[in-house]
């Protein structure tokens, strides 16, 4: 988190989060005095996974593949067409083609 002082005696210092908010003191107080009162799952909490889903049942691996043009312009047009991403178009046709759930 980034501080930023202030010129002023009695104004407050800022923080900007990672993300870019930016917080003051008093935010900062407030969200103390939610966290002294709320009833948090704490387990929950720390077995919470970041990042991206699992694709499977485990960690997916990221394979390059090269494709010729029209074949990654059907994938494309597949794609949009059923508002899907190039990654989810190609999993679903290895799977039909693998007989993979």
């Amino acid at each position: 988190m980034e501080v930023h002082g202030s010129a002023h005696k009695h104004a407050s210092k800022t923080y900007t989060t990672p993300a870019g908010r930016v917080l003051t003191d008093d935010d900062l107080d407030a969200i103390g005095d939610e966290v002294e009162r709320a009833d948090y799952d704490i387990e929950g909490l720390k077995t919470r996974r970041r990042g991206r889903p699992l694709l499977g049942s485990a960690p997916a691996d990221v394979v390059a593949v090269r494709l010729d043009p029209e074949l990654k312009s059907a994938v494309d047009a597949r794609a949009e067409a059923e508002q899907l991403s190039t990654s989810e178009i190609i999993r679903r046709a290895l799977r039909r083609y693998l007989d993979v759930a």
